[in-house]
């Protein structure tokens, strides 16, 4: 396989070069489809006739191969990114969160039989999954400092019984597959559980400034679930290290399929500044709205080129953990300054529904917070720079 002076394979390249294709010329008539949830976000129905579409056209899951290999980070963003030109792309490709990450998470660390239940019918996109971990703050719980879960799991026999609280826990309803990490006396662990089950109880499902996410971010409760022991992913105590192996890709991820929709967005604010005239000329003609557009197309570099560095220290093996949370800030901040210059460019347009602009605005000031807040990852940096300081004196 040649591989192009990019250093991406031919055949990645293909892959992405059909996936924008199918968003731009498929997925895009769907983005005033009416068939929404009371928050906005996509019914299943309409996620499931996507897919259809998407499997049609060879674009399902295109970042994992029919052999069950992964595209490496690499060639993984150049698809996700094409995937994200439209709000929803993630979701009719499959390549959206939480379901992609969780897909990563099980093919790195699933036994054959976990993955043939529970991955299998994920990669098919027949179902979607969510990721059980953050808590409810106001109750003392795990948030950015996972090390807080009071969610516990005790051995019962050849079970498990979990017992706990969740909250923001994206597209839980609805999902078919969950992940759930608890508290044991050997420290966090992680389980694979059907849903729904009676013993995890949605209380709330809240809306949210994001709607691009079937499910909304449910805070539910955990009541003396029962699972197999055989359904524990690896082995006990061992949760924390598998949540780091998917959340820095995760993390990574999220950064692909945004700066998707921020080219999108921006392209749509150029088309609008070059039709749109006023004093005389086009708004482009203007200096203030030229220098935005043109800021924006540093930033898109930017973060381009922050992804591919990103991807390309994920890919000889280092879970990568810092240089993914300087991914996320440096990403997701770019990210909101060029959906703010969209909206801005386009004036009273600009935060209507008539285009996706507004919504990418909503999503990205949203992606600033979730997987890890700005100043969360900024804090575990500047204690990264503590921790090399103090080795470098001896």
């Amino acid at each position: 396989m040649s591989a192009t002076n990019t250093g991406i394979s031919d055949r990645a390249l293909a892959i992405a070069s059909r996936v924008e294709a199918f968003v731009r010329e498929t997925v895009t008539p769907y983005e005033m489809d009416e068939r929404r949830d009371h928050h906005g976000a996509p019914t299943d129905e309409l996620v499931m006739e996507m897919r259809e579409k998407a499997r049609a056209a060879g674009v399902l899951t295109p970042h994992i191969l029919d052999d069950g290999s992964h595209l490496n980070q690499r060639e993984t963003a150049v698809v996700l990114i094409k995937s994200g030109l439209s709000p929803l792309g993630p979701l009719a490709c499959n390549t959206m969160a939480p379901d992609e990450g969780n897909m990563y998470l099980l093919g790195k660390e699933g036994s054959p039989e976990l993955k043939e239940r529970f991955l299998k019918p994920m990669v098919e996109g027949r179902v979607r999954s969510a990721f059980f971990m953050t808590e409810p703050a106001d109750e003392g719980g795990a948030g950015s400092d996972p090390s807080m879960m009071q969610t516990i799991c005790r051995p019962d026999g050849n079970h498990w019984i979990i017992s706990g609280r969740k909250t923001f826990i994206t597209g839980a309803q609805g999902a078919r597959v969950g992940i759930i990490m608890a508290k044991a006396e050997e420290g966090a662990c992680m389980f694979l559980v059907d849903l729904p089950d009676p013993a995890i109880r949605i209380d709330h499902i809240p809306n949210t400034i994001d709607s691009s996410m079937p499910g909304g971010h449910a805070t539910l409760t955990i009541d003396n679930l029962r699972v197999p022991a055989d359904q524990m992913l690896g082995e006990a105590g061992e949760g924390f290290r598998y949540a780091q192996v998917r959340l820095s890709p995760a993390r990574l991820s999220h950064c692909m399929r945004w700066l998707g929709a921020c080219i999108r967005a921006n392209e749509i604010a150029t088309d609008y500044a070059n039709r749109r005239h006023a004093f005389g000329k086009p708004l482009v003609d203007h200096e203030g709205v030229g220098f935005m557009l043109a800021e924006n197309l540093i930033d898109i570099k930017q973060a381009e080129l922050m992804i591919d560095w990103c991807a390309s220290v994920l890919d000889t093996g280092s879970l990568g953990t810092a240089e993914s949370s300087m991914a996320k800030v440096a990403v997701s901040e770019a990210l909101m300054r060029i959906a703010d210059r969209c909206v801005q460019v386009m004036g009273g347009t600009g935060v209507t529904d008539k285009t996706i602009v507004e919504q990418v605005f909503r999503e990205v000031r949203a992606f600033r917070i979730y997987d890890g807040p700005t100043e969360v990852h900024k804090w575990s940096l500047a204690k990264k720079i503590k921790r090399d300081w103090k080795a470098q004196q001896g």
